[in-house]
């Protein structure tokens, strides 16, 4: 049998540390009232924490009196290996917050190019005010490849913005987007007086994001019950490429509100109305299934759903 099969488990007689450091202060000091009074605890507390740590060990540790309190001939040898543990708990806490320190001094993000580029910067911001010592690391890409980075330890916290929650990832929702049909001001739908049917949008070819983005999954799934997407007239792999197509006057495209707001303001696009199709999408952070986050993650999550206006719908 290993020597790690044959340990046995600490028996109930080994008593908890608050009561080895209760005991350390007495024999420190000589007396359990002081001793009291520098653990933050009332003298009768502390005269109940040491009769119970003598009925549990089953001797005597201290002898009590007028003039202060001594240590039995037992108490001072217990005294000596509750020093050890003591120390050896203290190197064991100093340990565990190097850890935590390490952890808690870097953040790696991965976030799809809509999330990166029009909202990150701003809960970027607000993490830096609470944590300035974090150093972050933002990785943006389209949806899948962030799922891939979290699967692959790339990446602590990640942020999409596909239909469904991919697989072996947990999820809450951190804002609401709307898709919009966006045009150059010259292209006939600018023109147009009543809206597109969302058959004619799925069977005009249009300037798309690259398979792998959640706009791409958003419009193939709300248009799949419409005849599904025609061929693409251009498929880029940027929003930024894809805007200005647009703005070229190559053809339609179906953007993030977040994305085109300032175009849309400055009139440099047109936004089209569509009936028979809803382009709504959740936005969502997502990390490895049963790894809650933890230390700035925790942080930065809380910050987005803090956001006035923010939707938030937890799946775990």
């Amino acid at each position: 049998m290993s020597g790690e099969s044959a340990r046995q488990p600490l028996s109930y007689r080994v008593p908890d540390l608050g009561a080895m450091e209760l005991l350390l202060a007495v024999a420190r000091l000589g007396s359990l009232g002081r001793a009291a009074r520098e653990l933050g605890i009332t003298q009768p507390a502390a005269s109940s924490r040491i009769r119970a740590m003598e009925r549990q060990l089953g001797v005597g540790l201290v002898t009590r009196s007028p003039s202060g309190s001594r240590l039995t001939d037992a108490g001072a040898l217990v005294t000596d290996w509750a020093r050890r543990v003591v120390e050896a708990a203290e190197e064991f806490d100093v340990g565990a917050q190097a850890l935590r320190d390490r952890r808690d001094s870097r953040l790696r993000i991965a976030a799809s190019m809509t999330i990166a580029e029009y909202l990150l910067p701003g809960w970027l911001i607000a993490l830096h005010g609470q944590r300035p010592g974090t150093a972050v690391s933002l990785l943006a890409g389209n949806s899948a490849a962030v799922v891939r980075r979290l699967r692959d330890a790339e990446a602590e916290l990640g942020f999409v913005e596909g239909v469904d929650v991919p697989g072996g990832l947990d999820a809450v929702t951190v804002a609401k987007d709307r898709l919009v049909v966006v045009t150059a001001p010259g292209h006939p739908w600018s023109k147009r007086r009543r809206p597109v049917p969302a058959r004619e949008l799925a069977a005009t070819p249009l300037i798309l994001r690259e398979e792998g983005s959640g706009t791409r999954q958003v419009l193939d799934a709300a248009l799949a019950g419409h005849g599904g997407l025609a061929a693409p007239l251009l498929e880029l792999s940027s929003t930024t490429a894809v805007k200005a197509a647009v703005i070229s006057g190559a053809g339609p495209a179906v953007l993030s509100e977040l994305a085109v707001a300032d175009e849309l303001a400055a009139r440099r696009m047109v936004e089209v109305p569509v009936e028979g199709v809803r382009l709504t999408r959740e936005l969502r952070a997502v990390w490895p299934t049963g790894q809650r986050p933890t230390g700035p993650s925790r942080d930065l999550l809380s910050l987005t759903r803090g956001r006035p206006g923010v939707a938030v719908h937890d799946r775990t």
